[in-house]
């Protein structure tokens, strides 16, 4: 009894022994392997600082316009009560109306105020006068703060206007009007930055997880074994890819519309043309991450290192006026943004190329860019 006792013993503290000689391995392991290690530590310091300072419910740095017909000191001062809520940055915006929707079309002015000629002389009479806003309603998160902001000025404004004979509230009235989304629809905002996010996340995994496997298996050693080139290969690999991807654009669209009810009022060909931009970027990004992954966990991995932070600062989920300037500015370097951008202006707002060029033109850059880094390392590999 003593023997199986302190055999049991031993088998306990065996099993025990081997639990720690593994663990001891795994960590020696995950300490030789920088890069891993640089994902479970940097990347959850960095998604924490991240949304910590980038995803902030407050609305600022709106760019506001104004035509001023009236032209007199109390118009410049209820332009200049606007402004005082920190809220709104001041923007030319022409001489006319025509020019002032324009730039709101043109994704150029957030909101537009036009001051109607015989402004200040109501005012003075203390008699009813109105003000015509006009919102872009394609983000109705920043359109809703946007039009709160302003009725809380022009309240402001008339308590300096008034003996208190009349209601203050009813000297200065603020005819609002959104436009491109009258009845303010959040799905109108959303629905079209979720395309992009699906798209991105699709095509960025799967031509990742399609190369990453290939180089596992070898098979990318069996086809150099073939008369085709490098160049040949990954061509064979893209091209079926972006046309898989294409497909899932239209279904998304179809769904969009006739799901979600968001109109489409744009140019289809423009639309499909940005698309498969994007198309282009994803594969290229999921191609860079197989070149410089050893397996498939480390390409997995580094993707959603890469793909949140782009989603977080393209302006798909929050808008970009709700971000601090670091944080805005830094999203100039991120390509999806540009991609959202162009999809938003062509459903919801009609834009042609003429006013999308320069996002198209950054789109453009990034696709190659990222096409020449993928391709170029994937070369070296098969070589």
């Amino acid at each position: 009894m003593s023997a199986i006792i302190q055999n049991k013993s031993f088998t306990y503290k065996d099993f025990i022994g081997q639990i720690i000689a593994l663990g001891r391995k795994e960590l020696c392991q995950i300490l030789r392997d920088k890069q891993l290690l640089f994902l479970l530590v940097g990347m959850p310091i960095m998604q924490i600082t991240l949304y910590s300072l980038a995803l902030d419910p407050q609305v600022r740095h709106l760019r506001l316009g104004a035509v001023d017909f009236t032209n007199s000191p109390t118009s410049r001062e209820f332009v200049a009560s606007l402004l005082q809520t920190q809220v709104f940055d001041f923007e030319p915006a022409g001489r006319t109306q025509t020019e002032l929707a324009l730039k709101v079309r043109d994704g150029k002015l957030d909101a537009g105020v036009v001051i109607l000629p015989d402004f200040d002389r109501k005012i003075k009479a203390e008699r009813k006068t109105s003000v015509q806003v006009l919102l872009d309603g394609v983000d109705a998160n920043s359109a809703g703060i946007a039009s709160g902001y302003i009725t809380r000025a022009v309240g402001a404004f008339n308590s300096q206007y008034t003996t208190g004979k009349q209601n203050p509230h009813q000297l200065v009235e603020p005819k609002i009007s959104f436009a491109y989304n009258p009845g303010l629809e959040a799905k109108w905002f959303f629905v079209p930055g979720v395309i992009a996010l699906v798209l991105t996340l699709a095509s960025t995994m799967v031509s990742s997880a399609a190369l990453v496997r290939e180089k596992d298996l070898g098979t990318l050693e069996q086809l150099l074994m073939t008369p085709v080139n490098s160049g040949q290969i990954l061509a064979a690999k893209f091209v079926p890819l972006s046309m898989v991807l294409m497909i899932n654009v239209l279904v998304s669209l179809v769904i969009s519309i006739f799901v979600f009810q968001i109109p489409f009022r744009g140019n289809i060909f423009l639309f499909l043309f940005v698309s498969f931009l994007s198309v282009l970027l994803g594969i290229a990004t999921g191609a860079a991450l197989a070149a410089f992954s050893a397996n498939q966990r480390q390409s997995l991995l580094t993707s959603f290192f890469i793909n949140l932070p782009v989603i977080q600062l393209s302006g798909a989920i929050a808008p970009l006026e709700a971000m601090p300037p670091f944080w805005r500015n830094l999203s100039a370097l991120d390509p999806l943004r540009y991609y959202i951008t162009c999809i938003r202006a062509i459903m919801l707002k009609g834009s042609g190329l003429a006013e999308i060029w320069p996002d198209v033109l950054a789109l453009t850059f990034f696709a190659i860019v990222l096409l020449a880094i993928s391709a170029s390392r994937f070369r070296k590999q098969l070589a």
